[in-house]
């Protein structure tokens, strides 16, 4: 297959629903976590569910950058925006996510911040050279798929000497959260977030490669099957799942082998690694403090670091109380048990970050679900 209309072939979908339903045992119950975005975006899009056994459940997982940002990192970008008068440079959904005091990235360029809105590292780069007289902050979030960028940028600034250009960096990390939601008191202790296997990110792994996820199928067995994005990949990686399952193996296999090897990128990977290091802790919404699962700038590069140069300090920000983002976030909830899901909170005006990105659940569920699943 070449083309992406073949990976969403309706017969074919079908095809593998059945033997989904076939391998289902019915004497038991399979629960699976997508934990990107993107596959929770493509089950609610292509109604994925509907064409799976009763016995055979997904769970949504943490695996959107934009919603786990928690509220004080947004609090530090409006900070730079309308305290320190910099330009503040990110990617469009960061925008929207809701912070404190009722206000977003979106809220705090109305009320005259400059917040613009980028498409890649280099516009924030010649941002930067075009204004030589204004500070030019580049707002970094996402998982290992952006932080290759971001590294690039920093570099490229270190070479041109651009001292106006800085990154307020808050890149975290796939295998940390997973392994903070397997040993989350619902999954580990209590059992009432039952995980039998993952389907492991597509955009991700495709820069770390699949071997970190051996350690999830080696130390807690559980399977990782890792799945592109398209109705077909996922439904067959659900097929390898439970075929998994069945059999009694936890092994890390790779349907997305088009894309993803054992290594992933090894050079996108060197470049992350002479920027960046491990930070000892980051928040995470939903997840709390989270070790070992984020990177900050390393010290030969901090000219370009932004919480350096500006003296930023975090403070922790708890979430609306209406909200159940982090329950959502954590696969303790879906997103209509939340009592202000498709009511007060929607896409127009998101109360929590699930609500905000496509590949959030709330949103997902919002745009193509909702009704469905309501009644």
């Amino acid at each position: 297959m070449k083309y992406i209309d073949e990976f969403r072939d309706g017969e074919v979908a079908q095809s593998i629903a059945g033997k989904i339903a076939h391998s289902a045992q019915g004497d038991r119950r399979y629960s699976f976590m997508e934990f990107c975005g993107g596959h929770t975006h493509a089950i609610s899009r292509y109604g994925l569910s509907d064409l799976l056994p009763e016995n055979v459940r997904m769970v949504h997982g943490p695996g959107c950058p934009v919603c786990v940002l928690p509220i004080g990192r947004v609090d530090m970008a409006i900070n730079l925006a309308l305290q320190q008068d910099v330009i503040l440079c990110t990617y469009g959904d960061t925008l929207r996510v809701p912070a404190s005091n009722g206000l977003s990235l979106m809220k705090a360029k109305a009320r005259g911040g400059d917040i613009r809105m980028v498409y890649s590292t280099l516009d924030a780069l010649r941002i930067a050279r075009e204004n030589p007289q204004r500070q030019v902050v580049f707002f970094a979030i996402g998982f290992e798929t952006t932080t290759p960028p971001t590294a690039l940028a920093i570099q490229q600034a270190q070479l041109e000497q651009l001292s106006n250009f800085s990154v307020l960096c808050c890149h975290v990390l796939t295998p940390a959260a997973i392994s903070q939601i397997l040993e989350s008191p619902e999954v580990r202790q209590w059992g009432t977030v039952p995980i039998d296997g993952f389907i492991g990110p597509a955009h991700v792994s495709t820069v770390i490669g699949s071997q970190p996820y051996e350690f999830f199928a080696e130390e807690y067995r559980k399977p990782v099957v890792i799945a592109g994005f398209e109705p077909l990949d996922v439904m067959q990686a659900i097929l390898m799942l439970v075929r998994q399952v069945n059999e009694g193996r936890a092994e890390v296999e790779n349907e997305f082998s088009r894309a993803v090897t054992r290594e992933g990128n090894l050079k996108a990977q060197d470049r992350v690694a002479e920027v960046f290091e491990l930070r000892r802790e980051f928040e995470w919404r939903g997840l709390g403090i989270v070790p070992y699962s984020a990177l900050r700038i390393r010290e030969k590069c901090a000219a370009f670091d932004a919480e350096q140069r500006f003296h930023l300090e975090y403070q922790s920000v708890p979430d609306n109380k209406a909200c159940e983002c982090g329950a959502i976030l954590r696969g303790v909830k879906r997103p209509q048990d939340c009592r202000i899901f498709g009511t007060v909170c929607t896409p127009e005006n998101p109360i929590g970050s699930c609500m905000v990105s496509s590949e959030g659940a709330c949103a997902a569920h919002y745009s193509y679900g909702r009704y469905k699943d309501m009644n």
